[in-house]
This record gives structure tokens, sequence and C-alpha cells, in this order.
């Protein structure tokens, strides 16, 4: 390629002296071709193609993953998709590329978006060594979706620092009878009992916290409950949620990798069950330092654990309770009606982790039923959902919030032709102005009723049926004469 000022002496020789191109090839000892071409071309500057190769940008890939990365934009960080998440998602969907394709993309994503978090902060610490059969113990809270709403789940994780294995317990609430059921559950799936476990100052455990004179002052229920299953209870320093960083990055470590984005589930044995198999599975891989599976350092563990012992303790608590007027008490600051609670001047009530049941002084069941929290759930908020999807409505069949939709309403807006599926999300969008998700859902039919035909109908839907082929059926010979 020539230099700008050979190129301009072309120029000047072909058009200010009017010499052929043989004379300029023979005089400049170039090319005839090369001289043609600068001599009589136009050069003009051209803005470089920075078109990007390979199948994250030529094929849908690129879409749904930034349609993901566009979306977790408005959540908390601790509520976004990991990089492994995305790529598990693009699998269960066909992707046939590798992990390291999909991070590259996400990162030239990123590339030019103001981060908003820190991360310069200084993470030196002391190094720690921890013996096998010592544990940590902790609550996070997280959520999932039950009924298409939203619920918040206290996670017990314990975490085993020898080991790096995790055990997690999803529960309505944090009181002690939460926490002395999710610590039973921890202990049957792990099959025997660490020695000693490390948890911060809660309020279900620690009376008073420890101090530079005085050793931590723990609940008689909570010491009751240790001395049964022979383990050592520590308490944290008061703000020091260092002294139990495994079980700290453990937390986050389940909310990231197995309940973000929130799962769809049936009840909370349905979640603990999902969270076992899960963690049962992460085990396999290899510890970061001591390059090991983790489950093999765990069966190394198991010989320092101690047994179980042969009778299960009870978790319950009871109280003295009086009715007012109406025959209401009060259970986890709700007013429960009683059946015949105002006869008597003083009820017991027992409650378990998740139910409860209040008897009179004779010892007669008045009633039993769930806990109040065990009802607790929230609104997934629709109207903005649906408000978002409406500028960007090939995300709406990608996102993480259409796994939470009734399948009816999914399948209808899952159409490939977006300017209907704008219209359909508008009309569902304008119903729940007056009307919440389920009732849309029970109602469908007939609130399509009347409605235009790109909204009357939608495509293919997977329990329509074809009355018209029944009716044409015929049983048996047909009779001359005969109404079939």
């Amino acid at each position: 390629m020539l230099t700008m000022p050979e190129i301009n002496c072309i120029k000047l020789m072909r058009n200010q002296k009017s010499l052929s191109i043989n004379h300029i090839s023979k005089t400049l000892g170039i090319n005839w071709r090369t001289a043609k071409k600068y001599a009589d071309g136009d050069q003009l500057p051209k803005e470089k193609e920075r078109k990007k190769s390979g199948m994250m940008y030529t094929e849908k890939w690129g879409e749904i993953v930034g349609d993901w990365l566009w979306e977790d934009q408005k959540l908390k960080k601790k509520d976004r998709r990991t990089n492994k998440g995305i790529f598990s998602a693009l699998q269960e969907l066909g992707f046939k590329g590798s992990y390291r394709t999909v991070s590259y993309f996400i990162k030239d994503w990123r590339e030019g978006r103001e981060d908003i978090e820190d991360e310069t902060k200084d993470k030196n610490s002391e190094r720690l060594i921890h013996p096998p059969a010592e544990a940590q113990l902790d609550f996070g809270l997280m959520q999932a979706v039950q009924d298409g709403k939203y619920r918040d789940v206290h996670c017990l994780v314990m975490s085993l620092p020898f080991s790096n294995g995790a055990y997690a317990i999803p529960l309505p609430g944090e009181n002690k009878e939460c926490l002395l059921y999710g610590m039973k559950r921890i202990f049957n799936q792990l099959g025997g009992i660490p020695r000693k476990i490390r948890i911060d100052n809660m309020k279900t455990a620690v009376v008073k916290p420890r101090n530079r004179n005085e050793e931590a002052v723990f609940t008689d229920e909570f010491l009751q409950f240790a001395n049964h299953y022979g383990f050592e209870p520590q308490a944290c320093n008061p703000y020091s949620g260092n002294e139990k960083g495994n079980v700290e990055n453990k937390v986050g470590y389940v909310r990231y990798n197995f309940i973000t984005p929130a799962p769809a589930i049936e009840d909370l044995e349905h979640l603990t069950k999902l969270l076992e198999q899960q963690l049962t599975k992460d085990r396999e891989r290899v510890h970061y330092k001591k390059q090991v599976p983790i489950q093999e350092l765990l069966e190394e563990e198991h010989q320092y654990l101690l047994a179980l012992p042969k009778e299960d303790y009870p978790v319950f608590k009871e109280e003295k309770a009086k009715a007012n007027k109406y025959g209401e008490i009060t259970l986890d600051k709700v007013k429960v009606y009683v059946p015949k609670a105002y006869n008597y001047t003083s009820l017991s009530v027992i409650k378990y982790w998740n139910r409860f049941k209040v008897l009179s002084p004779h010892g007669e069941i008045l009633y039993e039923d769930h806990r109040p929290y065990m009802h607790k759930n929230r609104e997934i908020p629709w109207k903005s959902i649906l408000t978002s999807w409406l500028s960007k409505p090939r995300a709406a069949t990608y996102s993480r919030f259409s796994a939470y939709l009734p399948g009816r309403i999914y399948e209808y807006i899952n159409i490939s032709n977006l300017t209907i599926r704008k219209e359909r999300l508008n009309w569902i969008l304008a119903l729940l102005a007056t009307h919440d998700m389920n009732e849309i859902n029970e109602e469908f039919y007939e609130l399509l009723n009347g409605q235009s035909d790109s909204l009357k109908e939608p495509e293919a839907h997977p329990y329509d049926v074809d009355w018209n082929k029944y009716d044409q059926l015929q049983i048996g010979p047909k009779i001359e004469g005969e109404v079939q």
C-alpha cells in the first residue's frame, strides 16, 4: 500500500501534467494497475465495519442474553443472574456453545457501562485453619414463587468449613421453632452432628452476647437442644460477622446459584427437596484449595461427627393466651378467631414451626391451623413487568417472570408476531386495573369474548379441542333412517 505523499504525486502527474498511466508506471517504478488505481480512482475515507462474528452475534443467543442482562439491571445485585446461571439457562434452550463464549459476550455487553458497585475494598483477612466437624450457621432471606405470588423464604444454611460442604433448609420465619426444626432437618441430611456450631447473636438462641469479660449467655431452650444433640454452641463477638465468614459466603452462594431467579414451588417441602438435590450435586465439584472433590472431604469429615440420638427432639413452644370479647387471640401479631375461646379465662397455645393448636384448660383442642406466616405472600408486580415488556416485547417469552405466568396466559402471549404480542400485553395490562393475574386466568375466555380477532384467537392453545372431529365419528354401521 502506497503512502499518502506517493498517492499525491501520482495525482499531480496525472491531473496537472496529463501524463499517461504507462508513463507514470515507468517513472515511479510501480505496477500499471497500481498507477491506474491511484491516478483515476477516488480515495475516499470509509468507516471501518466492526461486525462481530460468532454464534452469540449471528444467532438468537446474543439477543436472549442481552434481554436477560437488560432485565437484571433493574434488580438488586444479589437477585441478578450469574454468568454460570445464564449459561445453564441457555443450555436448557438448546445452546451448544461453551461457557467461555457466553462469558466473553457478557463482558462485551457490559463494556462501557458504569459499575455502580465499589469493588475496590480491601479484602485481606487473617487465614484461618478449620478442623473437621466444626460448623457455622446463619439465616439468609430469599424468595420463591408459590401460587403465582412471591413468598419470602428464610433459608437456614449450615456450612462445614473443613470440607466446604453446605446444607440449606427453607423456613417461613426465624423464630425459635423454625431454628430448631431447621437444625434437626440439617442433622438428618448430614447423617451426624458437628461437634461445634458457631452462630451470630440471634435473639432466638442468645440472651446476652459475649464481651471481653464474659461468655455469651444462651437461651434455656437452645441449650437444652444443644445438650440433647451433644454439640457445643459458640457465639460470635458482636458485629463480627467475619468470625463465621464461611457460612456468610455460603448463604450468598446458595442464593445466587439455586434461588436466583426465584424458583416456582408447590410448598416449602418441595423447595427443601430441590435444594437438597442441588447441593448434593454441587458437592461433586473440586475444593477450590485442596483440589479434592468436596464429597470426598465430607466423607473424611464424617468420622469426626457425633452420632444422631436415638430419640427425636420435639420442637414446640407452649404459652398462655386469653381471648378478647370477639373470641380472638393474638398469634404472630395476627388476630386469630378461636371457636368457644371466650368461654374460658385462659387458653394454652402450642406452636410448632408451621402450625399451631389451641387447647382449653381441660386439654380439649378448640382449634388448629397453619401459623399465619405460612400464608404470607406478596403479589408479583405484574403491571410494571408487563409495561417493561411492552418496550421490548421480544423479551417476554425469555424473561425470568414468564415462568410465573399461568400456563394459559403464557401461551396466549407466546406468539411470534410482535405487533400482536404487544396488543395482547396491552389488553392484559388494562385488565390488571380491575383483576389480579389469577382472576384473569380463571375468567380468561369470558374476558376475551368480545375483543378484536387478534386478541380473541390465540395461536394453537395446547388445551383447545376441535369438537367437530368428534361429531364426525360414527359408532357402529350406519342404518338407513337411523339418527346418528
